[in-house]
């Protein structure tokens, strides 16, 4: 499942329609409550409250699953907002240290493949 585009209507304030955008491109929703009151106060309020209102009779209600179904085909555990995660900051460094133990294993791996004389022959024969 693709990252769709909803109304959050679980967060939203009024129909979910900047909820639904701030999960849609990644940021806080905050964040863009706010570009759509200035974009609205700096002279564009009209066009603003038009593609709004399209906006939250266009697009669909988020389904249940949704989130997390999105949450089960990410690859990496941890949350990219850890304040919400609900996990401790020293669970988070443990994570990152056995991702980071991991990622030093393999690149040790691979030094020792690049070194070696294996490497050099298979190069040699290769250019042949």
């Amino acid at each position: 499942m693709s990252k769709e585009l909803y109304r959050d209507t679980i967060n939203s304030k009024l129909t979910g329609v900047c909820a639904g955008l701030a999960h849609y491109i990644g940021a806080e929703v905050w964040l863009v409550r706010i570009l759509f009151i200035s974009a609205a106060l700096l002279g564009g309020s009209f066009l603003v409250l038009l593609a709004y209102i399209a906006l939250s009779l266009m697009l669909e209600k988020q389904p249940a699953n949704y989130v997390e179904s999105l949450k089960n085909q990410q690859e990496h555990k941890l949350k990219s907002k850890p304040w919400q995660a609900g996990q401790s900051p020293e669970q988070l460094l443990n994570t990152l240290e056995k991702d980071f133990e991991q990622l030093e294993h393999q690149v040790r791996g691979i030094e020792a493949y690049v070194t070696s004389d294996t490497f050099k022959v298979n190069r040699e024969f290769s250019k042949l």
